[in-house]
């Protein structure tokens, strides 16, 4: 059976589909990369009739998160695809469900944490696996949320929330963390915070601030847990903190935390929640797929003469960071590539790249948690500034000899000419919209853009 799996209404809406006699993941991907809309929350309902599937899971309760709204004095809301669903599980399940199902770990010596904004009342829990299903062992319930308090400090420093928190934990590292914020965690943040609220501080400051209060939070709600497993999955928006997830990882043995954790990954989880079902998960390539020529040494030369350049290949990554199938390159011997590239993006100079590197060589250039998804922080041993944030650190992605990316053999090439084994990588997109999806979406962004797309 092909189950599919949908999250929508809120923000980033996805869906996946899974084949529970194959235990593969058939296709997923966001919305947004379809309507071009940001973000997009709804689902085109073409897009659900040329999937195919036999069975449709949602990925929370509507009733009980009315039931939660009705209660603190919130409109209702309404889904036809939840009403049209043959089945549903619940938000934090399905993150759960996510994390768990896609991860390399038995149910022996294993703990799953979610945590994220908000649920149907859940804000951050904690599963333990078994052979018949998740077992729920401990909640936070609104309003406490630490997904939430994240967002209001987004907003309070004049970033949009539920979009730019991964902004606000690049600005933290510009501040100094000088504000004591355990007063806030015990108010209702769903409103945000006043601008009497932190008055004099620098944002640059308040994030730092914000960002130490949650590292704090994350590991008081987790490490207890450590003692029911040393492999931990974590899911939940929040998991995309990968400052916070290199905190985490000194304290458990292996952490496993899916490309796409926050609620967009449940449109996966849901299908995996309701089939209860381990999945084949290779990687996160498995969106629109791109089928064209393209010669990774014609790619590489480009980039060690012109020093950037586009590639859109295969299939599209499922989750927020482009893997090298969606992305936009950089030379990283050249000084000023950053603001280059920071440019063509139109973003803001301050905002750090990620290196991506051939994973034979991460050590000779890094120290510290790694792995393929851009999900921690290391410190840099090499004098590249154009990859590496004002702090000495930065976000790497392994890319290993088994990548079916043919952004591996783009890093080889690249590496035998210059002999640097790495590249900057970031998304094949302009700020405030989403990546390049399809053949027209790369053809127009290079005519727009005056960068070369291969």
């Amino acid at each position: 059976m092909k189950v599919l799996g949908i999250s929508e209404g809120f923000h980033d809406a996805a869906i996946a589909v899974v084949d529970s006699a194959t235990t593969t993941i058939d296709f997923a991907t966001h919305t947004e990369r379809y309507t071009r809309i940001k973000n997009d929350p709804s689902i085109p309902d073409e897009l659900l009739r040329s999937t195919p599937h036999e069975f449709r899971v949602y990925y929370e309760d509507i009733s009980l998160k009315n039931q939660r709204r009705m209660i603190h004095g919130q409109s209702p809301v309404y889904s036809l695809n939840a009403e049209l669903a043959d089945d549903c599980v619940s938000h934090h399940e399905a993150h759960a469900a996510a994390a768990y199902y896609t991860s390399p770990f038995d149910h022996t010596g294993c703990v799953i944490a979610v945590i994220d904004a908000i649920g149907e009342w859940a804000t951050a829990s904690i599963w333990k696996p078994s052979p018949s299903g998740l077992i729920l062992v401990e909640e936070k319930l609104y309003p406490f949320s630490l997904g939430l308090f994240y967002s209001a400090i987004t907003k309070r420093i004049g970033l949009r929330p539920n979009e730019d928190e991964y902004i606000t934990m690049g600005m933290a590292a510009f501040g100094n963390p000088c504000i004591d914020m355990a007063d806030c965690f015990s108010r209702n943040l769903h409103r945000g915070f006043s601008l009497d609220d932190f008055k004099g501080h620098r944002p640059e400051d308040i994030a730092a601030s914000a960002q130490a209060a949650i590292e704090e939070k994350i590991l008081e709600f987790i490490t207890p847990w450590k003692a029911m497993g040393r492999n931990l999955c974590y899911g939940g928006g929040v998991a995309l903190n990968c400052v916070a997830n290199s905190k985490l990882a000194a304290h458990f043995d292996n952490i496993w935390i899916m490309p796409s954790p926050g609620d967009a990954g449940s449109s996966l989880g849901a299908a995996l929640g309701y089939l209860k079902q381990k999945v084949h998960f290779q990687d996160t390539y498995l969106g629109y797929d791109i089928d064209r020529p393209i010669n990774p040494r014609e790619v590489a030369q480009y980039l060690a003469k012109k020093g950037v350049a586009g590639v859109a290949h295969g299939k599209a990554e499922f989750g927020p960071r482009a893997l090298g199938n969606r992305s936009l390159l950089g030379d990283p011997r050249i000084p000023n590539i950053k603001n280059r590239l920071n440019n063509v993006k139109r973003r803001q100079k301050f905002r750090p790249f990620a290196p991506a590197i051939l994973s034979e060589f991460a050590n000779e250039y890094f120290e510290g948690p790694m792995n393929e998804y851009m999900q921690f922080v290391a410190e840099a041993k090499h004098n590249y500034e154009g990859v590496t944030h004002v702090d000495g650190t930065a976000r790497v992605q392994l890319v290993p000899q088994h990548s079916r990316s043919v952004f591996r053999q783009v890093l080889e090439e690249f590496y035998e000419i210059t002999g640097v084994p790495m590249l900057l990588n970031t998304s094949l997109n302009i700020k405030g919209q989403p990546m390049v999806n399809n053949e027209q979406d790369a053809l127009d962004f290079e005519k727009k853009y005056k960068v070369k797309v291969f």
